[in-house]
C-alpha cells in the first residue's frame, strides 16, 4: 500500500468505527486509544507501525509488557485491543492478513467479584435511613442524606451499572411506576422492576427536591436529570457517588475499601442467585449482553446447590 495511513490515524479511524458501529462509550473509547497509542510507541521504537507489523513484534510486545511489570489481566486487555484493531484494519482492507490471529493471551483465572454480605448492605441501608431522618440536620444536609439513601435503595433494586443510575432521568420517580426504563451500554434499553422501598426512597428525595426548588430559584433541583448536579454532566458523578457511599461505609462500621457502587451491583446480583434466581433473568436485569459475563456469580449457585443437597438429600449425613 502506498503512503499507508499513520497509527494515529488508524486509531482514529477504529474508534470511530466503535462508536459508531458497536455504541462504546467514552470510557472505553479513551481505554483503548490509551492502549493502542502505547502499542504504536512501542512499534514505532522497533521500527515498525500498525500496517507492516508481523506476528513476532506483536509476541515481542507482548512479552515488553511482562517485562514492565504488567499483570497478565492487563496484557490480557491489551491484546483484545490489538486483535479488535487487526480485524478492523483486515475487514477495511488496510492490511490482507491478521498478524494477531494466532496469538494466545496470557493464562488467567477470573478472579470472583467483591461481595457484601445481605447483613452488611442491611447495615448501610439503616445507617442511610438515620441520616436521612436526623431532626437536627439543615435543610441542605438532610436532601444529600435523602439523596444518598435514595441512591443506595435504587442501587441495591436494580443493580444498575453506577453510570446508569447517577444519569437516572427524574421521570423515573414517577408515582406509580414500578418499572424503568434503563439505557445501558451500547444505547441499548431495558426494564429494570423497582420495589416497594426504592419507589418510597425516590418519592420522599424528589418531595424534598422540590421543596428545594420552591426556595431557590434556577436551582439545580429544576434539572431533567433525578440526581442533579451543577457539574459539566448536569448530573451527579460517579466519582462523587462513590466517595459518598464510602463515608457511609465508614459510619456504618465497615471498611471503606471493601465499599463502592460496582460492590453493590454484584451484592445485588449474588444475593439475588443466592435466594434462587435463575441465571438468565439476572444476566436481563444486570444487562449484560453475553451469559458468560454474568457466569462469574456460578459461584454462588454452586454453594447453594451444595448445601440444598446437604440438606435435603435423604442420603446426606445429618
Amino acid at each position: 500500500m502506498r503512503n499507508p495511513p499513520s497509527d494515529a490515524k488508524l486509531i482514529g479511524l477504529f474508534l470511530d468505527m466503535l462508536a459508531a458501529e458497536q455504541g462504546a462509550g467514552p470510557n472505553t473509547l479513551d481505554a483503548y486509544r490509551r492502549d493502542l497509542t502505547d502499542f504504536s510507541e512501542f512499534l514505532g521504537r522497533v521500527g515498525h507501525t500498525f500496517v507492516d507489523a508481523e506476528t513476532q513484534t506483536l509476541r515481542d510486545y507482548l512479552a515488553d509488557l511482562d517485562t514492565r511489570g504488567f499483570k497478565s489481566t492487563s496484557v490480557a486487555r491489551r491484546l483484545s485491543a490489538i486483535r479488535h484493531l487487526y480485524r478492523f484494519l483486515l475487514n477495511e482492507r488496510i492490511r490482507g492478513d491478521d498478524p494477531a490471529a494466532i496469538l494466545s493471551g496470557p493464562k488467567r483465572g477470573r478472579g470472583l467479584p467483591k461481595v457484601l454480605s445481605i447483613a452488611d448492605v442491611d447495615r448501610m441501608l439503616r445507617r442511610a435511613k438515620e441520616l436521612s431522618e436526623a431532626e437536627d440536620a439543615s435543610p441542605s444536609r438532610r436532601l444529600r442524606a435523602l439523596r444518598l439513601y435514595c441512591l443506595l435503595e435504587v442501587l441495591y433494586a436494580t443493580g444498575l451499572r453506577v453510570s446508569e443510575l447517577v444519569a437516572l432521568p427524574r421521570s423515573a420517580a414517577k408515582r406509580d411506576a414500578r418499572m424503568i426504563v434503563v439505557r445501558g451500554k451500547g444505547n441499548k434499553e431495558r426494564l429494570v422492576p423497582l420495589n416497594d422501598a426504592s419507589r418510597q426512597a425516590m418519592a420522599d428525595y424528589l418531595a424534598a427536591t422540590e421543596a428545594a426548588k420552591a426556595d431557590r430559584k434556577n436551582s439545580v433541583a429544576a434539572s431533567k436529570w433525578l440526581f442533579p448536579s451543577f457539574g459539566e454532566s448536569g448530573h451527579l458523578t460517579r466519582q462523587h457517588f462513590a466517595r459518598d457511599l464510602k463515608e457511609l461505609a465508614v459510619a456504618s462500621g465497615l471498611q471503606a475499601r471493601l465499599v463502592s457502587p460496582h460492590v453493590l451491583r454484584h451484592a445485588f446480583a449474588s444475593h439475588l442467585l443466592h435466594n434462587g434466581a435463575d441465571l438468565r433473568i439476572v444476566q436481563t436485569l444486570l444487562g449484560h449482553t453475553d451469559i458468560s459475563t454474568t457466569q462469574i456469580y456460578t459461584h454462588v449457585v454452586e454453594e447453594r446447590l451444595k448445601s440444598l443437597v446437604r440438606d435435603l438429600h435423604p442420603l446426606a449425613e445429618k
